[in-house]
């Protein structure tokens, strides 16, 4: 097996050691591997995108889910198998997969693993596998510094997420349904998965596995609407109406006035965006599921 590794070397800090680690462990497992180190944003989209023509039979991510997304889109199309090795701060996607969190044990599955369809989501034409979210937690993503992130990891983001509470009152946005049907409220988590930032969960009904999107809508206004929701979310406490609004979606469009847009833990720029679910879009590596069937590619 010919396998392109595509490396963030700064994921989580400094992951050189691992990749080099991940490096030995999969030719170890008798693969003939490519390592290839991402320099700035970008460098990995274009990277996968080579890797048919190039003659690989396997993509392997070594990174975060930012890296892991930058691949899905360069990759998609070829069909080619991905797999992920998990260094990034936060991994959601590795978390919501059931991915090992420790080298060897992924490195084993990459390589041995069978690969599953799976469902993505679309914003603006660009693939996600994890969520969308507008206001004031993608406002926190666009205002994370990148060097406090390197010294106390996810905690930068919690940092961040109360300097926007205190500094910026939260701004109204819509959902927009195909129907013209309009529901209005001050942030959005759209999921094409359950775990958000973590062992969180947002969208409950979500799944990679499945052909539509699910929708989490802040109904309540104002600061206080925003403190409350993030403290269900530390307690782990289930959200609800009034509190919250759930839909469930093929396809929608996001707007408001200048706010902020997070697509995968990166930002992404500001509301209006539409969105998408596209299913059967990306071939990964995952382990068995409990409940889902395997399938092949």
């Amino acid at each position: 097996m010919r396998i392109k590794l595509i490396a963030n070397p700064v994921s989580g800090g400094d992951a050189r050691s691992r990749i080099q680690g991940a490096l030995a462990e999969l030719q170890k497992l008798g693969a003939e591997v490519v390592l290839c180190l991402t320099g700035a944003r970008g460098d990995a989209r274009k990277s996968a995108a080579l890797a048919l023509s190039e003659g690989y039979d396997r993509i392997v991510v070594a990174g975060g889910d930012g890296t892991l997304n930058e691949v899905v889109n360069g990759a998609a199309s070829s069909g080619l198998p991905i797999a992920f090795l998990p260094l990034g701060t936060v991994n959601v996607f590795a978390l919501e997969a059931g991915i090992p969190r420790r080298l060897e044990q992924a490195c084993v599955l990459a390589v041995q693993g069978t690969p599953r369809m799976i469902s993505a989501g679309r914003v603006n034409g660009e693939l996600f596998l994890l969520m969308v979210s507008a206001g004031w937690d993608a406002e926190a993503v666009a205002r994370l510094r990148p060097g406090v992130k390197r010294f106390i990891g996810r905690l930068a983001y919690a940092v961040s997420a109360l300097e926007v509470l205190l500094l910026q009152k939260p701004a109204p946005l819509q959902v927009v349904m195909h129907d013209g049907s309009c529901h209005t409220g001050f942030g959005v988590v759209v999921s094409n998965c359950r775990y958000y930032g973590g062992r969180y969960v947002v969208t409950p009904g979500a799944s990679i596995f499945r052909d539509d999107l699910e929708v989490c809508l802040l109904r309540r206004a104002g600061r206080l609407g925003v403190l409350t929701f993030a403290l269900a979310l530390l307690l782990k406490r289930s959200l609800q109406a009034p509190q919250v609004e759930y839909l469930t979606i093929t396809g929608a469009e996001l707007r408001g006035e200048n706010v902020a847009v997070q697509v995968d833990g990166d930002a992404w720029g500001v509301l209006p965006v539409r969105l998408e679910v596209v299913p059967r879009a990306v071939a990964m590596v995952l382990p068995a599921m409990p409940g889902e069937q395997k399938q092949g590619v």
